[in-house]
């Protein structure tokens, strides 16, 4: 198979070496070239065209959100930020996700093992992922899935943005939403198109570091119609709400004592944290049949299992579909087990939940 052409950027020769030998370790990955600087990378992004850019945030001569802008202007390609694990770290990635960026990692333990996303995958693991996808997505009826499945993933076709059975849910009472590699832009889509008077309340899990998540619900806030608002612990799920579910702990929904709320709790055993499947699960075991989850773009198999489990309690469950996404890890799981209800584009899934209402 072709390697992954990979173009490195860091004002650092240390940090350039220590991505050069991660990425190169694996086999599958080939460096096109290094720059020191955002001006340097917009230069090499035209010359050698590299299917995939690793930019850091902070450097001379251009800082790597303006090198983004340049590059997605004129030489697209899928770029992945380093940040620093500060809330300065995480405005400038949150703008740079905005300028077209595809995903980021944490510099402290992303380069060489850990994702420091809430747990999750290398930075080698991501790159092959989500560089690699551009290289299957062909038309929905004939893309081969990225990961090998022994089946193909579900096909999206033409229909109503909500089917009538599906509106005016009475018995619905919470919307969840799961999403990893990619999650960041998927989510701000989703809850922007959602109106200030959604009559159910959100509640989002994503794979993000704990210093990431609440400027992440103040940046949301500052952008959608509803409220947003970083959960903690005992926070109401109130209709027009939704609750960012934050980095480095689990967050479950509770229904005791008359309020619907959430509850965090450490798990040390889980990868993600938080974790898709111990969000849904909770949201299964709590309200049964009134929950509607969404599955967005994300790496991996987590929400696979919490689909599960609000299927068998009588919920229902939508997933993106391979062309929007990121990386088609999370969502084709759930649609491959047969857990997804619909399959949907990122464009249509705020206008379908809102017309839920």
């Amino acid at each position: 198979m072709e390697k992954v052409r990979v173009l490195i950027v860091d004002d650092s020769s240390f940090f350039r070496n220590r991505i050069r030998q991660e990425l190169e370790r694996t086999g599958e990955i080939q460096v096109a070239g290094e720059a020191a600087n955002g001006a340097e990378a917009v230069r090499l992004a035209g010359s050698l065209r590299p299917d995939l850019i690793t930019m850091d945030v902070a450097m001379p001569v251009m800082d790597g959100i303006s090198a983004v802008r340049e590059i997605m202007r004129d030489h697209p390609t899928d770029i992945v930020m380093f940040s620093a694990l500060t809330r300065e770290g995480a405005k400038a990635t949150l703008d740079a996700l905005e300028a077209g960026a595809v995903d980021f990692l944490a510099k402290q333990g992303g380069i060489d093992g850990h994702a420091s996303k809430g747990g999750g995958e290398s930075l080698s693991q991501r790159v092959i992922n989500i560089a690699r996808r551009k290289r299957t997505h062909r038309p929905p009826a004939s893309a081969p899935a990225p990961e090998p499945a022994p089946t193909p993933p579900p096909r999206v076709t033409p229909s109503p943005a909500v089917r009538p059975s599906e509106r005016r849910n009475s018995a619905l009472r919470l919307v969840v939403i799961g999403a990893s590699t990619g999650g960041p832009v998927a989510i701000q889509r989703v809850l922007a198109a959602l109106p200030a008077n959604f009559p159910y309340p959100v509640l989002v899990a994503v794979h993000m570091p704990a210093e990431f998540t609440a400027t992440f619900a103040e940046r949301l806030d500052s952008i959608c119609s509803m409220t947003v608002k970083h959960a903690v612990d005992g926070d109401e799920l109130l209709p027009g709400r939704a609750l960012i579910a934050p980095g480095g702990l689990q967050t479950l929904v509770d229904a005791r004592r008359g309020r619907l709320c959430v509850k965090m709790t450490s798990d040390a055993a889980q990868l993600y944290k938080p974790s898709v499947d111990i969000t849904f699960g909770s949201a299964a075991r709590a309200l049964h049949d009134a929950v509607h989850a969404v599955v967005l773009t994300g790496m991996g198999a987590d929400g696979t299992e919490g689909a599960r489990l609000l299927k068998e309690h009588g919920s229902t469950v939508w997933s993106q579909d391979q062309a929007s996404s990121v990386v088609y890890g999370m969502p084709y799981s759930v649609a491959r087990a047969g857990h997804s209800d619909r399959v949907l584009p990122l464009d249509e899934i705020g206008a379908a939940l809102s017309g839920l209402a």
